[in-house]
């Protein structure tokens, strides 16, 4: 694809060495008093008149960041794709020492050049992104999202396209890690698995070797040593409370950052909660805008740490799912920083949407056991909103439901010795009903018509239990399993039909539906191999019924001749 040639405006920021940190001797050498909040004291306010961080020109602590959400660059649809880079780059071009991060989706994952293959995750996208990134005339780097390792026509393997995106887009490693001020660090965590994913493609992965690195990466820049800590992925973690689409990420299996990994799902926010020097963590992967109340959320409530969490839109009116163009800005210095939005919509003008002070006259009596927010404390850091939030359209972008304590059983106790019995309520309903814990520690809640997995820790929403058209007519018991444990059971009152609800093999019940794009795309493409084939023998008059065998079915047979492997229908309708 010679059009897209790389350019000499701007190379993407080199790590010199392995993880060695920053590229500007300028910050690297100089002073500057540093500030910073003690662990999990951050206070928050709504104020009409917020607090301004004051900029001083030549002050060698400043930093601005510009954050990009998914870009998913298609060639047929370009203009406001670069409509938002000059917006960007005038805003750049005028700040102190500037920064770009790219949160991943780099291209569009759709056939744009009738060659019946994805574009995203392929040379012609990574050429044409990395085209794009450079005209921004700034040092930038990149995270990788779900959609850039998609190339599987072209790359047979997850490390080929791994090699290509970093040869392509002048990286290293799929991680990032720079000083970008004196005590200011920036670590970017990018996706690395696509075609070896155990369920759906697009979880967002993070493998053993970035996470080892990540959290070494932490330890070795304390909050004692006045470091503090910016964090990039693609998506958001367990634990972050930003704004999640119930009905798509959640359910789906690729809500969070290493979503179906039970254990290292966790590594993100129990690093957040031990390292106070994490100020910020940015990702995109919803497609949403900053207008809602949980597009940005702060330290309290489930522990998060002393971390701001941030949601980052998109610039393209094609990749919006509310109508909303918007990409971050992060202007800081020793004293503090601001979280801002840029609207692509309105000219690229900047919206101040939060402020952050930090404070070195801090007081919090960490042996006190009531939490820190709830103490009386002076001299914190403050977090203050500029705006009020507009958080429209809940009906259209529902987000994913956090239980509360009055909505059943009391947070971190089980009901009952976690048998309920027939728990009352209509959980067909679309609004909240209840929640509880089993035995096992699980945590379980009918919302939105479904009952959902939530993650014991950080109350997080895991995965799909049950879907509508299974509670419909339906009533839930959480029974004694006479085993020493509980047992989730559906049944009709006007019937004697009963449906056990059965835990997966590693203890969760969230259902991990979704399967790996690659072989789902291949099966799609024998479907309409054989669907073309017999329309072909049987005539065009006939109509066809086609349907893919998965045998054997999951059961609890122990003998194969036990198990059918007829092709079912999963979209059949039970006709009682």
């Amino acid at each position: 694809m010679s059009a897209f040639a790389m350019t000499g405006a701007a190379a993407p920021a080199k790590i010199a060495a392995k993880y060695n940190l920053g590229r500007n001797s300028k910050a690297l050498n100089a002073k500057a008093t540093l500030r910073a909040a003690r662990p999990a004291s951050m206070r928050v306010q709504a104020s009409a008149t917020p607090t301004s961080l004051t900029i001083t020109p030549g002050d060698p602590s400043n930093y601005t960041l510009a954050i990009l959400g998914d870009l998913h660059m298609d060639p047929r649809d370009t203009e406001h794709s670069y409509e938002g880079r000059d917006h960007i780059k005038k805003i750049l071009d005028e700040s102190p020492n500037p920064f770009l991060v790219s949160l991943g989706d780099l291209g569009e994952s759709k056939d744009v050049n009738e060659s019946k293959q994805l574009f995203a995750g392929t040379t012609d996208c990574f050429k044409m992104v990395r085209e794009f990134l450079d005209g921004f005339g700034h040092k930038y780097d990149i995270v990788g999202g779900n959609h850039d390792l998609e190339g599987i026509d072209e790359f047979a393997t997850d490390a080929e396209n791994l090699e290509a995106y970093l040869k392509y887009m002048g990286k290293e490693t799929p991680q990032f890690c720079y000083e970008v001020a004196p005590k200011t660090l920036i670590v970017g965590l990018g996706s690395t698995q696509f075609r070896d994913a155990q369920y759906t493609s697009h979880e967002v992965a993070i493998d053993q070797e970035q996470l080892d690195w990540f959290v070494k990466t932490i330890e070795e820049h304390p909050f004692e040593d006045g470091w503090q800590i910016f964090c990039f992925s693609h998506a958001p973690i367990i634990g972050s409370g930003l704004r999640v689409l119930q009905e798509c990420h959640v359910v789906n299996g690729c809500c969070w950052l290493n979503h179906n990994d039970k254990r290292n799902s966790k590594l993100f926010i129990e690093t957040v909660r031990k390292s106070p020097q994490i100020k910020g963590w940015f990702s995109a992967h919803f497609h949403l805008s900053h207008d809602y109340e949980d597009s940005i959320t702060f330290p309290g409530g489930n522990n998060r740490g002393s971390c701001v969490f941030a949601q980052t839109g998109v610039m393209t009116a094609r990749s919006s799912r509310d109508g909303r163009r918007q990409s971050r800005l992060v202007r800081g210095n020793s004293q503090g920083f601001e979280v801002c939005t840029v609207d692509h919509s309105k000219g690229g003008v900047v919206r101040l949407d939060a402020t952050v002070m930090f404070s070195d006259e801090c007081e919090v009596n960490l042996d006190d056991p009531t939490p820190a927010d709830e103490q009386d404390i002076r001299g914190c850091s403050v977090m203050t909103f500029a705006h009020e939030h507009e958080d429209y359209d809940h009906d259209l972008w529902f987000s994913a439901y956090v239980p509360k304590e009055d909505d059943g059983c009391r947070v971190n106790e089980p009901c009952a010795s976690g048998t309920l019995g027939v728990v009352e309520g209509d959980f067909s309903s679309r609004d909240p009903v209840k929640w509880w814990y089993m035995k096992d520690g699980a945590v379980l809640g009918g919302h939105n018509g479904m009952i959902i997995e939530y993650d014991p820790s950080t109350l997080a929403p895991l995965g799909m239990v049950v879907s509508r058209d299974e509670l419909e007519n339906r009533r839930v018991a959480v029974i004694d399993d006479e085993w020493g444990g509980d047992c989730l059971c559906l049944f009709d009152d006007e019937t004697g039909d009963v449906t056990v609800v059965q835990p997966n093999e590693d203890g969760s019940y969230w259902r991990k539906v979704v399967r790996n794009k690659m072989y789902r795309m291949k099966e799609m493409r024998r479907v309409k191999a054989a669907k073309n084939y017999f329309q072909k023998m049987k005539g065009e008059e006939v109509e066809l019924n086609v349907l893919s065998s998965y045998g054997p079915y999951t059961g609890t047979a122990g003998q194969v001749m036990g198990i059918s492997t007829r092709a079912i229908n999963p979209k059949a309708v039970v006709k009682n």
